[in-house]
């Protein structure tokens, strides 16, 4: 039986299986992430207190976070965590680019 022939349920549980075997337990992943969120949020509106991110941006750095912090508490050999941070970061290269200003 394929993941795709599963019961949504055990389809479901087998995926965060096989994910809490590659990144580590979830909680403690997405303190990590909720924490570095925060403290760069913090440095970055104390030094521009009336700056506006655009929300791409934003999303983009967040999920470099997330990343990051699925690198500290799992597998750091995983080459696929590496082609995300570079991806993500990508994404705000072409849309500055195709939206400057």
């Amino acid at each position: 039986m394929t993941q795709l022939e599963l019961p949504l349920e055990r389809s479901v549980q087998s995926t965060l299986d096989n994910r809490g075997t590659r990144y580590g337990d979830f909680r403690t992943q997405a303190a990590l992430s909720q924490a570095l969120s925060t403290f760069w949020k913090q440095h970055y509106y104390q030094l521009h207190p009336n700056a506006q991110l655009r929300p791409f941006i934003l999303e983009s750095i967040e999920m470099i976070f997330h990343k990051l912090a699925r690198l500290a508490n799992g597998d750091p050999l995983f080459i696929d965590s590496y082609r995300d941070l570079v991806g993500y970061s990508q994404l705000v290269v072409d849309a500055l680019q195709a939206y400057p200003g």
